[in-house]
């Protein structure tokens, strides 16, 4: 499958901290746990093996409902600029498939601002999914930086 085909979400974040901080928020699940995911979710688990070829396995709990997963390979690792990794669902939809996500860090003034991209979804529907997820996830990435300054 050609990974540069189809259906693909582009997203920034402008956040007040450095670059290095930054990377960490999105890579050590220390801090994962403390953002990730939409509204009301909570990431009661999160492991890593943060290397290239290494896995990833997220455990997500909604405000109702059952707790499910997602996990992934690190594909590329370039602290504090670059991250990648595959994205997938344990208990996919049926129209879900492996995606991957590509986050860049850039410095701008005193804050930084990521970039990013997840490629390919299969339908529309999943996309905006992805959309409204990652859109919350950073709003609670914001809300966490500004109660650590």
């Amino acid at each position: 499958m050609n990974e540069h085909k189809g259906l693909a979400l582009a997203l920034e974040c402008l956040v007040e901290a450095p670059r290095p901080q930054v990377f960490s928020l999105l890579s050590e699940p220390e801090w994962l746990a403390k953002w990730w995911g939409p509204a009301g979710f909570t990431l009661p688990a999160a492991t890593t093996d943060f290397r290239v070829g290494g896995s990833y396995r997220f455990s997500m709990q909604p405000p109702e409902g059952e707790l499910f997963h997602l996990a992934g390979e690190f594909l590329e690792i370039e602290p504090p600029v670059r991250l990648v990794y595959t994205f997938r669902w344990e208990e996919p939809a049926p129209d879900d498939r492996q995606t991957v996500v590509v986050l860049l860090l850039e410095e701008e003034a005193n804050a930084t601002r990521i970039f990013l991209e997840q490629r390919s979804f299969a339908t529309e529907e999943r996309l905006e999914l992805h959309r409204a997820g990652w859109t919350e996830s950073f709003a609670k990435l914001r809300e966490l930086l500004s109660s650590l300054q």
